[in-house]
């Protein structure tokens, strides 16, 4: 089927100075210049400190890494033309979010005299996964069977520990951001796409938003093109890594649509369950499990993926992720952003070095290892 399963990936960065590692301001030459090269693919964010690239909409993994590698790679190339450099992470170890400010257009303007306060804080990164479902009522009957799977990918991507120079002993302080806005967490669940149109039309109808770009679920249908986007997701430092998280929401995608063609689907569970699931995401990333709730047990992230391996394997032969789910694999045995962060943190501050600075270069280098 036309657009069936292909993938499209959104990152967003943070830009820093290459001597002082703080924060910094897109320059209009350098978002110009990443423009020209990839037009339509860049753009800045809600933050001047921002910048947002999307790839193509890819049919294989392997078409995916090249256009999102290019794409890393022009950032950082333009980004150094002015003595800058990206990190792809969700939180910036020590900015105090009270001296950025947001991107002066019209979309942002009105947004944050819309959210008030709420926008001020919103220092954080996040990673979206388009993958191609091009019936609408196939998307809705999806939806709430890939909640299911949502806090394993939030939990396989945490990169944000650090807010304002703390430790939040939190894997992903970027989401407790994110849920001050409205709108926002996990979805609804809607028995048909009407009724998905009647529910959001709602609002749209009187002027609450002007359409469902404004709805910011970890997971919902876009509003620009024929996918469900799963929104839950820190950026990853590393490309292979986010590379690795893309495949896994591609091929469980599959899986269900491959049950849904057999007549078969995923277990419905209440949002209150998942939810819970998505806290232990949040507070702990890959370190502590998450509960099964088939086998009504706290199941470590290392067996959840061999089982999730076992499950999807006939999905990622057809697919040619089998390489990249394993991957997931390493994150789970080794830690997500979040462990290296906290490793590089205490290493260097033992040594009596500045701990900040030195997570900071550690991301820097990490987003350059796969270029």
């Amino acid at each position: 089927m036309k657009n069936q399963f292909t993938l499209g990936i959104e990152e967003e960065y943070l830009l820093v100075d290459r001597e002082t590692l703080e924060l910094a301001v897109a320059p209009d030459a350098l978002m110009q210049a990443c423009q020209a090269d990839f037009e339509g693919q860049v753009s800045p964010e809600f933050l001047q400190c921002q910048i947002e690239v999307g790839t193509r909409p890819c049919d294989t993994i392997a078409e995916a890494r090249e256009d999102l590698k290019r794409l890393r790679a022009c950032v950082s190339k333009r980004a150094a033309e002015h003595n800058l450099s990206p990190i792809a992470v969700s939180c910036h170890p020590f900015a105090n979010w009270r001296e950025q400010h947001h991107t002066h257009k019209e979309r942002y303007d009105a947004l944050h005299s819309a959210l008030g306060g709420v926008a001020r804080r919103m220092l954080i990164c996040g990673m979206h996964v388009h993958v191609g479902i091009e019936d609408p009522a196939h998307r809705i009957d999806l939806m709430p069977q890939l909640c299911y799977f949502l806090p394993h990918l939030l939990a396989l991507s945490t990169s944000s520990p650090f807010w304002n120079g703390e430790d939040t002993k939190l894997a992903s302080y970027r989401l407790t951001i994110f849920d001050n806005l409205p709108r926002t967490g996990l979805p609804p669940v809607f028995n048909s796409w009407a009724e998905y149109e009647r529910t959001t039309g709602t609002l749209i109808d009187l002027d609450v938003i002007e359409d469902t770009t404004k709805i910011w679920w970890d997971l919902r249908p876009s509003h620009r093109f024929p996918t469900l986007e799963t929104r839950i997701m820190d950026v990853s430092p590393r490309l292979e890594d986010a590379l690795a998280l893309a495949a896994l929401t591609q091929a469980l995608l599959r899986m269900l649509s491959r049950l849904r063609a057999g007549n078969l689907r995923w277990r419905a569970y209440d949002r209150f369950l998942i939810a819970e699931n998505r806290w232990r995401a949040q507070r702990y990333g890959v370190s502590e499990g998450l509960i099964d709730f088939g086998q009504r047990t706290i199941t470590p992230m290392s067996e959840l993926i061999a089982e999730l391996q076992e499950m999807l394997a006939e999905d990622a032969d057809i697919l040619g992720t089998e390489q990249e789910l394993e991957r997931l694999r390493t994150i789970a045995d080794q830690g997500s952003s979040a462990d290296r962060q906290r490793a590089v943190h205490a290493e260097t501050e033992a040594s009596g070095r500045d701990p900040g600075r030195a997570v900071v270069q550690h991301l820097i280098e990490e987003f350059h290892a796969d270029l």
